[in-house]
């Protein structure tokens, strides 16, 4: 009798079990652009935050023309990186538009930030750079366009603060070397090429380390006049999408 009833009640158990798979296998799956998004996230980490790797920067937050922009440059061959190319090529600019807006819709915190020590006549000379840039270059700082809080200008000027070293070293280095492209007047490879190896590494190493203030959010307009013309802002002028 007890053995018929063990017997009974494991027959129960498997009919169950194989229902409950049979029924996750026909389930239809879940479609949300967070499960869409789970090719970006494997890279720039849960919700767009930055990667463990340097170079998957965060992507949450940012101004959504910003990240359309260089969603495109992937795609079209603007900028050079394989995998982001393989995953775009095929991809509407109606699509790519959609992905920009969800994640920059996204409002995540910030890494703990952990730029490079530099030497004070080192920081002071960067920080001018940033902060007003060279006259006798004619070169502006980055904070004509990016914004006097550095955390970018909607909708389409990316913020620099909260990026790792490496990152903006290797984004400087890339238009400074001409491998990495914009829309035409690609300002960023003008302003690039204008400085020396040492600011880039002094640049790139001064912004990491400032910290990202509590209300870490783009302007929502430009507070002064751009010092150039610039192709990305110029093409989010002409509508809004």
């Amino acid at each position: 009798m007890q053995r018929n009833r063990l017997l009974s009640h494991t027959r129960v158990f498997l009919t169950a079990l194989l229902a409950s798979l049979c029924a996750a296998a026909s389930a239809a799956p879940e479609d949300t652009m967070a499960q869409r998004m789970r090719a970006c996230t494997a890279c720039h980490d849960n919700q767009g935050r930055q990667g463990s790797d340097a170079y998957y920067p965060r992507i949450a937050g940012k101004p959504y023309e910003y990240l359309y922009n260089q969603l495109r440059n992937f795609r079209d061959g603007r900028r050079q990186y394989p995998l982001m190319a393989g995953l775009l090529h095929e991809m509407s600019d109606e699509y790519m538009l959609e992905i920009a807006h969800y994640f920059a819709a996204l409002d995540v915190p910030y890494a703990k930030r952990g730029g490079g020590t530099l030497a004070p006549e080192q920081a002071a000379r960067a920080r001018k750079l940033v902060e007003s840039g060279d006259e006798s270059r004619r070169l502006p700082g980055c904070a004509a366009c990016h914004g006097d809080a550095l955390m970018g200008v909607q909708p389409a000027v990316p913020g620099l603060l909260g990026l790792p070293t490496d990152y903006i070293r290797a984004q400087l280095g890339a238009w400074h070397s001409g491998t990495r492209k914009a829309a035409s007047p690609d300002c960023m490879a003008e302003i690039a090429q204008s400085l020396t190896s040492e600011e880039i590494s002094i640049v790139s190493a001064w912004l990491s380390s400032q910290p990202v203030p509590a209300d870490a959010k783009p302007a929502p307009r430009a507070t002064r006049e751009a010092p150039m013309e610039c192709g990305s802002v110029l093409d989010a002028q002409k509508g809004e999408r």
